[in-house]
């Protein structure tokens, strides 16, 4: 652990691609654009989350499946590393300091864990009042824990990962949103260390270019482990 927290990731955002074949995937799922999803990995198995036509962001949060009290912990895991965004070698903490998931192969470069998820009150703040009432990444996690049991409620919302999401830090420590640093066909592929719930909200905001102000669809693949 270090005393102060890089702008880079730990590994320097080293690209690497992944060995893994698609067609010997167990699960395809296509997500789409501006929607939630909540599904479950397993312990050994990998994840990887398709960009499928370039700078979508994807909100995602893990929860320890066996006990959701247990949940990714952005702090954690960037004290941890002494960084601020996510790359190749980055391990995902929970709030417990325990790895969730390490990530394995990335052809973006780094990905975002400051910038939060959209949320009525944020595009109000951000934006204006009326878009008060536009859709948004809390909606989505409301919707998915709404329609499967998993134990969760509002309150196990915490500070999620944006996946493929640029959001510099101002010399003064501000945060801005930029255009994205993806392109169609990069991807990030995780390997879980313990059973996980993953809760994903592919981000329907129109107002910042984090998706170059047009909402896609993104594909997840999950390989069985070894």
């Amino acid at each position: 652990m270090t005393d102060t927290l890089s702008a880079t990731p730990a590994q320097h955002g080293a690209l690497q691609a992944s060995p893994l074949d698609p067609a010997h995937a167990t699960l395809r799922h296509r997500q789409p654009a501006g929607e939630p999803w909540l599904t479950q990995i397993q312990a050994g198995q990998t994840l990887r989350i398709l960009d499928l036509e370039g700078n979508q962001a994807v909100d995602v949060i893990f929860y320890n499946r066996h006990d959701v009290a247990e949940h990714y912990s952005a702090s954690d895991t960037m004290l941890a590393q002494g960084g601020i965004y996510l790359s190749t070698g980055s391990v995902l903490r929970s709030n417990e300091g325990r790895p969730m998931l390490t990530i394995v192969a990335d052809t973006c470069g780094r990905h975002d864990t400051l910038g939060g998820a959209c949320a009525a009150e944020s595009n109000t703040v951000r934006y204006a009042l009326q878009k008060k009432f536009m859709h948004s990444c809390r909606d989505n996690y409301l919707l998915a824990i709404a329609q499967v049991d998993a134990g969760l409620s509002k309150r196990d919302l915490v500070p999620n990962i944006n996946f493929f999401m640029n959001v510099p830090v101002t010399p003064d420590g501000g945060l801005t949103f930029a255009d994205g640093v993806s392109a169609p066909g990069k991807y990030v592929e995780l390997r879980a260390e313990m059973d996980l719930w993953m809760l994903v909200s592919n981000c329907p905001q129109l107002n910042n270019p984090c998706n170059a102000y047009n909402p896609t669809p993104v594909e997840f693949l999950i390989w069985d482990g070894a």
